[in-house]
């Protein structure tokens, strides 16, 4: 995105009063260690808000703000430049002028280059507006719905091919030109539709193919098994897997580039009954690490984490389901423990983002990396800080725990309901109880929930029903007194931006077990039972999940339907 030259950004936050000079220094000896520009370090800390940010580059350049989310752009008028350029030069053309000129918004709308080249392919004026980069992606998504039609297009067109296809070899299958289409297309539509995992799946008579977005499931097209085959030779061929092994899993991965953007894509395939099923798993290349604010934690939680991030021994574990938020909490936290004076090395499985300045290892069991033996390793590093993608095993269990106990501090993850439940599942692991009780400095459980869409959002106030039914959730899930049902509640009414859900992107719920020494007391007792350290937890404040989505609930944040689906599965 655009940049103010980070003289005339300083001068102009100390004017308006937004920041000091010693903050801005601070930020901006930040951002050079880090490859990050110092207006990026600001948004992260909180010092500026993004919109101000906004509001501060289209002043300083002199040009107009636009916000396309939840804008209707006619599909004429998006397809005036195509997809490819569009990603390439990150514009949208989102109107026509009656003078025949084109309303594009570009995240550097002052790139002359780019300007004179969509002028020459529109044969038309341009005028350049800023939009943010959420808006950019917004706009691209025009491009994807319009995909959904090509999609059906290209499997119509390419039935007959694919009989051909199915007589010739799996690898000259593969680089068939039909196959590349339909592969590409499914992709290309995944990134576009902000979808997090792609569903390839053989069915009796046909094929489906499902995206989940937001954590939601949706059904995008089946298809004849007839091209099952080459298409998994295809994504096989793609990750550097074994073509003619269909009786085993097989994992991989490869970096799918659309326009500019590439997007690292992780391949597991699974043998089935009624052939093999494909997962992929859509990891942004540029992303980077969220702020503890962007996730979801609110000040009371982020307090807590970051007096426990200083500490310089013990470990942190974070619990919950798959697929609930767990590595991308832990890559925030490291961003967050990230300086000069700290060497912190990784054993992961992927590696998810890749930090600068911190040493990552990929586990690779056919080179002998497991967790446990990649960590043995770490430990030689001279690491201050230590992060284990997951506690498998009690072996890793073991290094990690006397890792935390000589100097270290330990960053990892459990599968556990909740945060009380990690200490049982440490004992299962073989941790004596009274190691547990040493090492452990605070346990955070979480879920992901869809945030309600900012485009739609209304307010309403629940009718006695609702309350009634609230009321007896309090009881079901023992919510703390004093905890009443909102007054006021929020939803998503469904427009264009979120596809008429209502909702648009995910926010985590926190629950965090601070370990007191009453808490280590129970920890180490030979005669532990969950529910007293469930009751101490709470005694001392402990914020349920449940809690903590009602929390945002009442923040206009999400909705209740929501929270209870992410507790209840």
């Amino acid at each position: 995105m655009i940049a103010i030259p980070p003289a005339e950004l300083k001068r102009l936050l100390v004017a308006d009063g937004v920041v000091d000079e010693a903050i801005f220094e601070a930020a901006a000896a930040e951002g050079r260690r880090m490859a990050i520009g110092v207006e990026e370090i600001l948004v992260s800390r909180n010092a500026i808000t993004r919109q101000y940010l906004l509001d501060l580059l289209a002043r300083f350049f002199g040009v107009e703000r636009v916000v396309l989310a939840g804008r209707a752009i006619p599909e004429d008028v998006v397809q005036a430049i195509s997809e490819d350029v569009a990603r390439e030069k990150r514009a949208i053309v989102f109107a026509k002028g009656d003078d025949g000129s084109f309303h594009i918004a570009m995240e550097n709308p002052v790139d002359l280059q780019a300007i004179e080249y969509l002028k020459r392919a529109l044969k038309a004026p341009v005028i350049a507006y800023l939009a943010s980069p959420e808006d950019m992606n917004y706009g691209f998504t025009f491009y994807g719905k319009r995909s959904a039609d090509s999609f059906q297009k290209i499997i119509e067109e390419n039935i007959a091919a694919s009989l051909r296809l199915r007589a010739e070899g799996a690898k000259e299958a593969a680089d068939e030109v039909p196959i590349v289409a339909i592969v590409d297309t499914i992709l290309s539509y995944a990134i576009s539709s902000r979808a997090s995992d792609i569903h390839i799946e053989a069915l009796e008579n046909e094929v489906l193919v499902r995206y989940r977005v937001d954590g939601i499931l949706h059904e995008i097209a089946r298809i004849p098994r007839s091209v099952h085959p080459a298409i998994v030779a295809r994504v096989k061929l793609l990750a550097n897997l074994k073509l003619d092994e269909h009786g085993k899993p097989q994992d991989g991965r490869f970096r799918y580039t659309l326009g500019v953007d590439s997007t690292d894509t992780r391949v597991g395939i699974m043998p089935t009954f009624y052939g093999e099923k494909i997962v992929m798993r859509l990891l942004t290349a540029a992303a980077r690490p969220q702020s503890l604010e962007e996730l979801g934690f609110l000040d009371d939680h982020i307090a807590l984490l970051k007096e426990n991030a200083k500490k310089t021994y013990g470990m942190l574990l974070v619990s919950g389901p798959t697929g609930s938020g767990k590595t991308t909490t832990l890559y925030s936290l490291m961003s967050l423990l990230n300086r000069p004076d700290v060497n912190i090395v990784t054993i992961e499985d992927p590696i998810e983002y890749d930090m600068k300045y911190v040493n990552q290892t990929q586990v690779n069991p056919a080179q002998g990396i497991t967790f446990a033996s990649g960590l043995r390793e770490i430990v030689r590093q001279d690491p201050n800080i230590v992060m284990v993608g997951e506690i498998r095993d009690g072996e890793t269990a073991d290094i990690a725990v006397q890792a935390a106990l000589t100097g270290h501090l330990v960053l990892s993850t459990l599968h556990t309901n909740d945060a009380p439940s990690a200490v049982p599942r440490l004992f299962d692991l073989k941790v004596l109880p009274f190691l547990a009780a040493a090492v452990l400095n605070v346990i955070l459980a979480q879920r992901l929930v869809r945030k309600i869409c900012l485009s739609c959002i209304t307010s309403y106030k629940p009718d006695a029903a609702a309350v009634s039914f609230l009321e007896a959730q309090f009881k079901l899930l023992k919510v703390g007194e004093g905890v009443k049902a909102p007054t006021l509640m929020f939803k998503g009414a469904g427009c264009p931006t979120c596809n008429g859900t209502g909702y648009k992107g995910r926010i985590g719920i926190f629950e965090m077990l601070d370990a007191t020494e009453e808490v280590r007391r129970i920890v180490a007792a030979p005669d532990f039972n969950l529910d007293t350290l469930y009751t101490e937890t709470r005694k001392v404040g402990m914020v349920t999940l449940f809690e903590d989505g009602l929390r945002k609930v009442e923040r206009g944040m999400t909705t209740v339907e929501e929270v209870l689906r992410v507790i209840r599965e």
